[in-house]
């Protein structure tokens, strides 16, 4: 589809005609070039991303406001990103309060927009009146194409300052408009644009609305590639999605909405097998992390309605009831809520604190959700079965807890058996290194600087948590040391201000086996210890591959590519010196000097701290490599393997 098609006609209501005495201008842009982080998050390559989801933003509020079905997301040659529309346009007549054209007004001034005087939008995310001005400053060069009113105005900028002023450049027969933008490498660490994470923001956004198709294209030579996104079904599948790697327990997405005044709540929810809960919840297209109203009311309406049906059907005894976190054990769960004066807790907008949202989502629940069961007993069984079975499991957890406990007290301080513990107290200071088998906690404990590193051996394969309950966790003997070593305990009653190292050092052979075992660590973090990765306290460690000896000269390479380029500086002034390369196979081949000098002295070492920058997308990982349906891995494997190096070792 060429871009003047996707800006084909839409009509536009007059009675809400958006033109320039609805943008509103509240201060000066200055501050964006001088602390970007303030305003995109970082100049990393998540801000990099940020700056598309900014523009693309404009153009779904505009969706939201019913002026909008197409946008095209398109990663040019060069890195540079086009956004196309078919939405009203910026309005380009005069604003009063500027006395020049909105649409550089809106390119040019922080908080500018028209989404404070709920004229122009009455829903709106992007409320701050940041985006289009910040993407602006932050451009090495951007130009912006308006149709609209039978013209195309074109307006061009560098680095926020107008270098081309607003001119009519053709006549059209549709509207939108085209922004066309070049990051500034002054400003990013990193110019370079990822195809699948721009993908994956903008198949969520095509989820949340429904009906509202987005293309996403990368145009760069030897990575072309498209996909088209249109749901008319919404967040249903959305959920369906989401459970695509797991076993459901019903077929049919449980689906429920309503309004109240301007605001509008769905909810989409669906059963599986598993043990973990997903719930996403979104306010006005912007994803909420830490939930907030919204998934209060969800939650309190659920967990109500859960206990009074098992009452009703006798299930439940009268003094009987399960618990929230029971009646969500397996769910997978959208929430969306469309509202027009959305509070949201910073700039990030992590949280949603609108308190007349809890209550609309709890009404919604409270009323559909009790009819849906009515009519579905079966699927109504269903769930309370899981929820009893998981009340149950969590009942042997805590037994298992205590039990744990009972031996710590009458056995003193009963740390594991194995752990070489440090002499530093202070948990900021300490480390501990997870080691795999006793060779290499040998050398690690000989190599160690035992004033603040200590080390814990595993031996043996140990659990995979991903398909196993809380109380068999606990009760596992290859995961209890680790558990006792950290000592903040698992679950929900894992305590961060209890953890006994703030650095957690995961220390594998780098092969198919020290991998694997890495893995099984990662997955049982995330699992029961999530708050461990988010405050990146979990590290790998990065031994090296290969040990390169010529006569009385020895260094280390981490990668084919620096065993070669090693190689070559080793031998310069002799071609045809004799270089003794060998293969590490394993720490325990290591002598503890070796290994303090490559893998644990902090002046010399790399370790590689393990970051969470995506909870879904890494739930949906761990449940696809580490979950009981094969079919979807193997999959997964065959359409990867390509972009693995050394998948033989």
């Amino acid at each position: 589809m060429a871009e003047n098609e996707l800006l084909n006609s839409t009509a536009v209501d007059t009675a809400n005609e958006y033109d320039a005495s609805e943008i509103q201008v509240l201060e000066g842009l200055e501050a964006v070039r001088k602390r970007p982080g303030m305003y995109i998050g970082s100049t990393s390559t998540s801000g990099l991303h940020h700056l598309v989801y900014e523009i693309v933003d404009n153009a779904i509020d505009e969706a939201l406001a019913g002026y909008c079905t197409d946008i095209l997301v398109r990663i040019n040659e060069g890195d540079t990103i086009t956004v196309v529309d078919n939405g009203r346009g910026i309005p380009v007549d005069i604003q009063a309060q500027t006395g020049k054209p909105a649409l550089e007004v809106v390119y040019t001034v922080l908080h500018a927009g028209g989404k404070f005087g709920g004229g122009g939008y009455k829903v709106s995310g992007g409320l701050h009146g940041v985006g289009a001005s910040v993407v602006n400053a932050l451009s090495e060069w951007l130009t912006v194409q308006v149709h609209r009113d039978g013209h195309i105005y074109e307006m061009k900028f560098s680095r926020g300052n107008v270098t081309q002023p607003m001119t009519i450049v053709g006549d059209t027969d549709h509207t939108g408009t085209t922004v066309t933008f070049k990051p500034d490498p002054e400003m990013f660490e990193d110019t370079e644009y990822n195809y699948d994470t721009l993908h994956t923001r903008m198949r969520e956004e095509a989820f949340l609305n429904a009906g509202l198709c987005i293309r996403t294209v990368d145009a760069r030579p030897g990575r072309e590639q498209e996909d088209n996104m249109c749901f008319e079904g919404g967040i249903r599948e959305f959920v369906t999605w989401l459970n695509k790697s797991k076993d459901v327990l019903h077929n049919d997405v449980i689906y429920m909405s309503g309004a109240r005044e301007d605001s509008v709540a769905e909810v989409a929810m669906q059963y599986n097998d598993g043990y973990n809960e997903t719930i996403l919840s979104f306010a006005n297209n912007v994803h909420t992390p830490e939930g907030g109203m919204h998934e209060e009311g969800f939650k309190r309406a659920l967990t109500n309605v859960l206990n009074a049906y098992g009452r009703k059907i006798k299930l439940l005894k009268d003094d009987e009831k399960v618990s929230g976190e029971d009646c969500r054990e397996g769910l997978t769960c959208v929430i969306s809520v469309k509202l027009t004066e959305a509070q949201f807790e910073g700039q990030t907008k992590s949280k949603l604190g609108n308190s007349e949202i809890r209550t609309l989502v709890n009404n919604i629940v409270s009323e559909k959700l009790e009819i849906f069961l009515e009519e579905n007993p079966q699927v109504g069984r269903m769930i309370l079965d899981k929820a009893l079975t998981a009340n149950r499991a969590r009942e042997a957890a805590k037994k298992a807890r205590e039990s744990i406990r009972r031996k710590t007290a009458l056995g003193g301080a009963a740390m594991p058996d194995k752990l070489r513990d440090c002499n530093e107290n202070n948990p900021e200071l300490t480390e501990l290194y997870i080691v795999e088998g006793d060779s290499a906690g040998g050398s690690a404990t000989q190599g160690r600087d035992s004033r603040f590193q200590a080390i814990l051996p595993l031996w043996g394969k140990m659990l995979n948590v991903e398909k196993a309950r809380e109380d068999k966790v606990i009760g596992n003997d290859k995961l209890q040391p680790v558990i006792t070593a950290l000592g903040a305990g698992i679950g929900v009653e894992f305590d961060l201000t209890k953890l006994r190292y703030h650095k957690v050092v995961i220390m594998a052979d780098a092969d198919v086996d020290g991998s694997h075992i890495r893995t099984l660590l990662l997955t049982f973090f995330f699992r029961f210890m999530r708050p461990l990765i988010e405050h990146g306290y979990v590290y790998a460690a990065m031994p090296p591959l290969y040990k390169l000896v010529r006569g009385k000269t020895t260094r280390y390479a981490f990668s084919d590519e620096e065993r070669d380029r090693i190689s070559a500086e080793m031998r310069k002034d002799n071609p045809n010196a004799k270089v003794d390369i060998s293969r590490n196979k394993g720490l325990g081949e290591m002598d503890p000097h070796e290994l303090w000098n490559t893998t644990m002295d902090p002046e010399r070492r790399t370790l590689k701290r393990i970051e969470l920058q995506d909870a879904v997308r890494a739930d949906e990982i761990f449940t696809l490599l580490m979950g009981e349906k094969v079919e979807p891995r193997k999959e997964y494997i065959e359409q990867n393997a390509r972009n693995v190096a050394n998948l033989d070792y």
